[in-house]
């Protein structure tokens, strides 16, 4: 609560952080594959401003356009030292517009809150205070460069990992602090299932082709046209569900069975885009009814024999250099599509044909199957649940009384028609 002034400083003396959230797998999978980014070196600071302009090049355009029309409208944040807490991608545009325009001052410097350092009033911010203060400003969206869904994933993680708990930046954005409890804590479940989830699917994924923190293969910034972040988003909740025994057991799944559906996940979800069937994201909504399935469910597992690694040549380039992993999936795509499509189609192909044979008879038999299921003990509900188990057991009483006056009427009919056809006779 204390107003500072705004300064007017020189560009060249601002500095991009590498724990910026709109970069974090750039950093991440650089520094894996590298060496770690030192941010007072120039040669870093290149670097990072490269993973900005890569990060979102189209609203990088049209703030370009806009500060070249009305300027800066509002302030960066910085630390004492220079590094921008946000601001980033303003100064990237400022450094593009200085080299376009090297006679135009207003492009030199930029206008900037500075936080208090040592020997001032209230010390300067902790790490945690800086990664809230980024949270914060990032919620606040007009404007601003949204955080592709991986990005914002890791920086949720890396919040909660500091101890800025999941249920805090969910309060810190307007968005969601307005709701009851209730409809809070349902928006916090939803944000976990979207992206701590698939994140925590994604790292599986990664460890199991041996790229560990490798994010960039699977999505590369907000405009990723070739990305798989979505299909990891359809496929978390089925991955909560395998773990869940009681759930995985009513989809007919057993224990020892989880690693063969992961590994056929993660390779179809590799593959991305198979002639003839939709895209892997949309395969992955469809796989716990594919897995619910005793033949499709074995198709699928067939996959497991395909081969993960490739000959070197399609690894290496002519230098000997290994090739980028994207041009290496594209390859391993190539030469195994053929075999992955026809177990997909084909399990796909049970599961519709058994779908076909689901008559109201033998949907029915089903239901009452379920009725006198050995585990239907009224007892053993929840106490917090007996209100739903009510309810549910008064639409299950309405929904069969409406059957059985249906086929009763169809029964009278079908009664009627053979009375009449005997008459005829």
């Amino acid at each position: 609560n204390y107003e500072r002034e705004v300064w007017w400083v020189p560009i060249d003396i601002l500095r991009y952080r590498k724990n910026n959230g709109r970069i974090r797998t750039d950093v991440i999978t650089y520094e894996k594959n590298c060496s770690p980014l030192l941010e007072d070196s120039p040669e870093a600071q290149k670097i990072l401003g490269t993973f900005l302009i890569r990060e979102d090049p189209e609203r990088t355009k049209e703030l370009k356009r806009l500060i070249q029309k009305d300027g800066q409208s509002e302030p960066a944040i910085i630390t004492c030292d220079g590094f921008l807490i946000n601001g980033n991608r303003r100064k990237v545009v400022f450094e593009q517009l200085r080299k376009e325009f090297p006679g135009e001052e207003c492009y030199k410097r930029m206008k900037v809150v500075i936080l208090p350092g040592k020997n001032d009033e209230g010390g300067p911010p902790t790490k945690v205070q800086i990664q809230e203060l980024e949270h914060r400003l990032q919620l606040r969206r007009e404007g601003k460069s949204e955080y592709s869904g991986i990005n914002k994933a890791l920086s949720m993680r890396a919040n909660i990992e500091m101890g800025i708990s999941l249920e805090q930046q969910l309060h810190d954005d307007p968005t969601f602090d307005v709701l009851p409890p209730k409809e809070f804590n349902n928006a916090m479940e939803a944000e976990r299932m979207k992206y701590l989830v698939p994140l925590a699917c994604v790292d599986r994924y990664l460890c199991y082709l041996g790229r560990e923190d490798l994010y960039t293969t699977v999505q590369a910034g907000t405009g990723d046209t070739e990305g798989r972040w979505q299909a990891f988003i359809d496929y978390a909740p089925f991955w909560e569900r395998l773990n869940d025994e009681r759930k995985r057991l009513k989809l007919g799944i057993n224990e020892d069975e989880v690693g063969n559906i992961e590994d056929a996940a993660f390779k179809i979800i590799r593959a991305r885009e198979l002639p003839g069937l939709p895209k892997a994201h949309d395969i992955m909504r469809k796989l716990p009814q594919l897995m619910s399935k005793k033949n499709s469910k074995e198709e699928l597992f067939k996959l497991v024999d395909i081969k993960l690694d490739l000959p070197k040549e399609y690894m290496v380039d002519a230098n000997g250099e290994e090739k980028d992993h994207r041009e290496i999936d594209k390859f391993w795509r190539a030469k195994n599509q053929e075999k992955i499509t026809r177990h997909v189609k084909k399990a796909r192909e049970y599961y519709e044909y058994k779908k076909e044979k689901e008559t109201p008879v033998i949907l029915l038999g089903d239901a009452l199957k379920k009725l006198n299921h050995d585990d239907m003990h009224p007892e053993s509900v929840a106490i917090s649940e007996l209100q739903t188990a009510m309810q549910l057991a008064e639409k299950i009483a309405q929904r069969a009384d409406e059957l059985k006056t249906e086929f009763y009427r169809l029964y009278k009919n079908v009664n009627k028609i053979i009375r009449n056809s005997e008459i005829d006779k």
